[in-house]
């Protein structure tokens, strides 16, 4: 379930996928495969407090609005904000600019499913499921 992202760098049947440092780093195959994985698309998914189609919780749309006025900006998400495809992909495009600048595709992965201090062992199988939707 999404809670915050981070940064490592992925390597799939020996093919290595670099970090990139750019900040035209396109991070839609990522979101993409995540809402596969998530919610099948659905943007009305529910299960617990996760929802949407990225299955966006509370806890991230808080976190968000931390970075939103450290940055002084006046924008702000709302939990209904998490059943938008559009503000779910902002929400989690600010967390990787801030999270993870280098824009590192595993780490981005993996704290999704687990949080920033996730645990590799714990995220394998979510890792692996994106991975493969993303292919």
């Amino acid at each position: 379930m999404a809670l915050l992202l981070v940064s490592i760098t992925i390597s799939a049947g020996g093919d290595s996928l670099k970090s990139a440092t750019t900040s035209a780093f396109d991070w839609n195959p990522v979101m993409d495969a995540i809402i596969l994985v998530e919610s099948e698309g659905n943007p009305n998914a529910v299960s617990g407090n996760s929802v949407g189609a990225m299955q966006i919780t509370p806890i991230l749309v808080k976190e968000c609005n931390n970075i939103l006025e450290k940055q002084k900006s006046n924008k702000r998400y709302t939990m209904a904000d998490r059943y938008s495809v559009e503000k779910s992909k902002e929400m989690f495009l600010l967390i990787q600019k801030y999270f993870n600048p280098e824009n590192n595709v595993e780490k981005a992965i993996r704290s999704w499913n687990g949080g920033v201090k996730y645990s590799v062992k714990a995220t394998n199988r979510y890792y692996r499921k994106v991975l493969a939707k993303m292919k």
